[in-house]
């Protein structure tokens, strides 16, 4: 039993590290919006004025920015292709498979990437790099204090959230956003440490910067009772769209992927295609994060085909940008779509209800949180970021009813993932969002036997029977002479049988069909083939190409893992 001297003890080094991974988090986030600022002068502030040069009215210098930044990043793409994507994907898979850890290196070589490729005008956003950036440093941090696997879990976790937190002053949803995506849900006595960790950055970042967020929402804007069903409408249709665009951005990376285009040249043409883009709309947003374009669609003073015309040039920016090799976020894109297509069918809904007294911003708001909610599957970060960045309640029941409805379309249509689990399965990791289950954000690699008892095929049934008796166990995975796994036996595939038979080799027992996993899994994953296969135990093989046994996972493993969550989630 612990006594209080042992949990104060605990719990002031827990909020200590919280504190400091705020701080770390916070201090990351403040230096990388430098680093953009810097590079975003140098491309906007003196390049362009240099190569400006105008034929109907179009500045073809704009051209030159994102396919010259493309080209500085392609060195570091060369160096560590793994810079590649948003960051956020790799969080998740730093606290679930690989216990906390993240390079610094890759750290490194991914922020100044992602500052060069934002500032020179690639369409993506700093928010989810950010959240990167805050991540690593503490994981480095918990490096240097050597301390648990699990404690690292926690901190990376908590400099996501002062990442998040401090980029938009919303200290509550930047929380949110760590436990939905990393911890696939609220729970457990985590939320302390990790709110702790948001204020912390989010406190920093603002008495550094002095304001932390730079979209622009309008005041006191409300709706009417019988608008609910319109908004309902509007997060149906942007969930489904959300759907589509998740898929679509990895289409764009396999197009880029497998075409023969010379890797040292497909992150230029990416840039040069968002340098077409950005050209014919300049001051629209398409260029970078997009805020300025967002305060226009809130402000009303964008016309719907525009407001339309901008949601798809930035949807084909944002993919141009990704797909092509370099380093951002989708989390300012995935909000910047949902403005113009919710300001689009809110000022729809003012032509064709005039006497609803309809305010085109709510569903600008309502859109980016559908979509958002959708892409991410992280609808609480967004309806607590809205209510943050609104400083009211008033928009609560529309952005509620949006965001809700666009997760739930967007989850049936991606069968349960998002923009950045969808990355990990095309990396080998299985991880499902959406659920609060404990066992989600436990690997079987973490869990696993890495020296399995096992029997050959040649073996016999009394060899099995003897290794029941030497070990205690009651089942085994069976192998070849190759190491690869054939099937299980157990003690109930040799009860009641005669001692003739008992002579007999195993391979002609072994139970068919019978379940696997791979280290690259979650315990909740393999839970479930336990339960599909009715086994004790499941061989864990290295992949779905390799059966090569290296370990084995049972209920037991299974079960303390759960029980080891459920008292505290590492830090109990």
């Amino acid at each position: 039993m612990v006594s209080k001297r042992q949990y104060l003890k605990k719990w002031g080094i827990v909020i200590a590290f919280s504190i400091l991974a705020g701080l770390v988090g916070g201090l990351g986030a403040i230096v990388f919006r430098l680093a953009i600022g810097i590079v975003h002068g140098f491309f906007f502030g003196w390049l362009l004025p240099n190569v400006s040069y105008e034929v109907g009215g179009v500045n073809l210098g704009y051209i030159l920015l994102p396919t010259l930044g493309a080209l500085v990043v392609t060195l570091f793409v060369i160096e560590c292709p793994e810079i590649k994507g948003n960051g956020i994907p790799e969080v998740i898979e730093a606290v679930i498979f690989k216990g906390g850890n993240i390079p610094g290196r890759f750290a490194v070589l991914k922020t100044i990437a992602t500052a060069i490729t934002i500032g020179s005008g690639g369409s993506v956003g700093r928010e989810g790099p950010i959240g990167f950036i805050g991540a690593s440093l503490t994981s480095i941090l918990a490096r240097w204090f050597n301390l648990s696997r699990e404690m690292k879990k926690l901190l990376v976790t908590c400099g996501l959230a002062a990442g998040i937190a401090g980029t938009f002053n919303t200290p509550l949803a930047g929380a949110m956003f760590a436990l939905e995506v990393v911890y696939m849900g609220a729970f457990s006595i985590n939320l302390v440490p990790i709110f702790i960790a948001a204020v912390t950055g989010n406190a920093l970042t603002l008495a550094v910067l002095n304001r932390a967020v730079e979209i622009d929402i309008p005041g006191n804007i409300g709706h009417t009772l019988p608008e609910l069903p319109l908004f309902f409408l509007l997060g149906l249709g942007l969930g489904l769209l959300a759907a589509f665009y998740a898929r679509f951005l990895y289409r764009m990376v396999d197009g880029f992927s497998e075409s023969k285009i010379p890797e040292t040249l497909k992150p230029a043409i990416g840039g040069f295609g968002v340098g077409v883009l950005g050209m014919l709309f300049p001051i629209y947003g398409i260029f970078g994060i997009g805020y300025e374009g967002m305060r226009m669609a809130f402000y009303g003073e964008l016309a719907i085909g525009l407001l339309v015309t901008l949601g798809l040039v930035k949807m084909l920016a944002t993919a141009l940008t990704l797909g092509s090799g370099q380093s951002g976020g989708v989390f300012a894109p995935s909000l910047y779509i949902g403005t113009m297509f919710g300001a689009a069918f809110g000022q729809i809904v003012k032509l064709l209800l005039p006497g609803l007294g309809v305010n085109p911003a709510v569903y600008a708001l309502a859109g980016m949180a559908a979509f958002f909610s959708g892409m991410t599957q992280a609808p609480l970060t967004q309806i607590l970021m809205v209510t943050e960045l609104t400083r009211s309640y008033a928009v609560l029941p529309p952005v509620m009813t949006s965001a809700t409805i666009g997760f739930l379309t967007a989850r049936f249509f991606l069968k349960g993932e998002s923009i950045y689990t969808l990355k990990l399965i095309r990396k080998g990791y299985h991880v499902k969002t959406g659920k609060p289950v404990i066992l989600e954000t436990i690997s079987v690699g973490e869990i696993m036997t890495r020296e399995p008892v096992y029997v050959t095929e040649n073996q016999t049934l009394f060899d099995v029977e003897h290794l029941i008796g030497e070990t205690g166990h009651d089942c085994f995975p069976v192998v070849n002479e190759k190491m690869e796994v054939v099937g299980i036996i157990g003690i109930k595939d040799i009860l009641k049988k005669s001692p003739s038979v008992k002579r007999m080799p195993v391979k002609r027992f072994i139970r068919r069909p019978y379940g696997v996993t791979y280290p690259t899994e979650t315990a909740e994953d393999a839970f479930e083939k336990l339960m599909a296969y009715d086994q004790n135990l499941l061989p864990v093989v290295e992949s779905p190409e390799s059966r090569r046994l290296i370990g084995v996972v049972t209920k037991r493993d299974i079960y303390r893992a759960y029980y080891r969550g459920l008292e505290g989630m590492y830090i109990e």
